[in-house]
């Protein structure tokens, strides 16, 4: 059972959480990361790919959009929605196909511009000040 609210207090404490929290989820699963600018979801991203066993450097695909990484549980979607005018972008770019990949792990920053496609079970953290992750009700 998921937390139903965490504090971390460092970069270092939140990577620790994602890492964890990537050992526990199996795949197939859809994470939605919501908040401010330089709220640490990117941090966030690093920890968890961390704790499926991912080795290459992870980063903001701000630009990229979706990076993807293999790592020992299946594959990891990385997507960044900032950018993003709306859900016919994500889709044009083969969003339906990533939500869908029953084999990987879905991780979306800004996941509240796409919450009107995410799948029904997706896990969505509000990010708050003071590295306060919440999950959504």
């Amino acid at each position: 059972m998921l937390p139903r609210e965490y504090r971390c207090t460092s970069v270092t404490e939140t990577q620790s959480f994602a890492a964890d929290l990537a050992n526990s989820l199996s795949t197939g699963i859809v994470i939605a990361l919501i908040g401010e600018l330089g709220s640490g979801k990117t941090t966030f991203a690093q920890g968890f790919a961390e704790g499926l066993g991912i080795s290459e450097h992870v980063g903001s695909p701000t630009f990229k959009l979706v990076s993807e990484y293999d790592g020992q549980k299946g594959k990891l979607f990385h997507v960044d929605a900032y950018r993003l005018e709306g859900i016919d972008d994500f889709l044009n770019i083969g969003g339906e196909d990533i939500l869908a990949t029953p084999r990987a792990i879905t991780l979306i920053e800004w996941g509240d511009k796409l919450e009107s496609i995410l799948p029904p079970d997706a896990i969505q953290f509000l990010l708050r000040e003071y590295w306060m992750w919440k999950m959504k009700d």
